[in-house]
């Protein structure tokens, strides 16, 4: 039986509408030299995503079991390194919800060490049904994230 004391960490949103979730650096995150592999900064922003939505009270498995499914999927990323992470590492991963377009969820992702950034991420995300066409996210799901959302000029 799992308690509410046990559930893994899923972050929070702060009053800048900012999610953060801390992770940490694990052996199998790394290369031979004990610093991060390039690829596991996409499961690290995933992980601040998946939580971010799930901070909103969207979770992927209740959208699976929807009639009609539906689901996310990244459509584009940019990534930009800045500097290494390495094993034992504490990294907190922000992520912003910006301003929605259409099938579009729109974030902005920081992965941070004490402050310093080590990688950021420009992310959109559509949502799609079961047979992977794109589609508007419902009204309910919208308002969700709608009071996360960060405008230009609102930061």
């Amino acid at each position: 039986m799992v308690t509410d004391a046990l559930m893994p960490a899923t972050g929070s949103f702060g009053a800048d509408h900012v999610h953060r979730l801390p992770v940490r650096v694990y052996y199998e995150d790394t290369d031979f030299s004990g610093v991060v592999y390039h690829a596991r900064y996409l499961h690290f922003f995933e992980r601040g995503r998946t939580e971010s939505l799930r901070a909103c009270g969207i979770q992927h498995f209740e959208l699976a079991e929807m009639a009609p499914p539906l689901a996310f999927a990244v459509r584009r990323m940019g990534i930009e390194f800045i500097r290494a992470a390495r094993v034992d590492d504490v990294l907190v991963v922000e992520t912003r919800f910006r301003p929605q377009q259409g099938a579009r969820l729109m974030m902005e992702q920081q992965l941070l060490r004490s402050g310093q950034l080590v990688a950021s991420a420009s992310v959109q995300a559509v949502c799609i049904d079961g047979a992977g066409r794109a589609k508007r996210p419902p009204e309910w799901m919208r308002l969700k994230w709608a009071d996360q959302v960060i405008c230009a000029g609102k930061e």
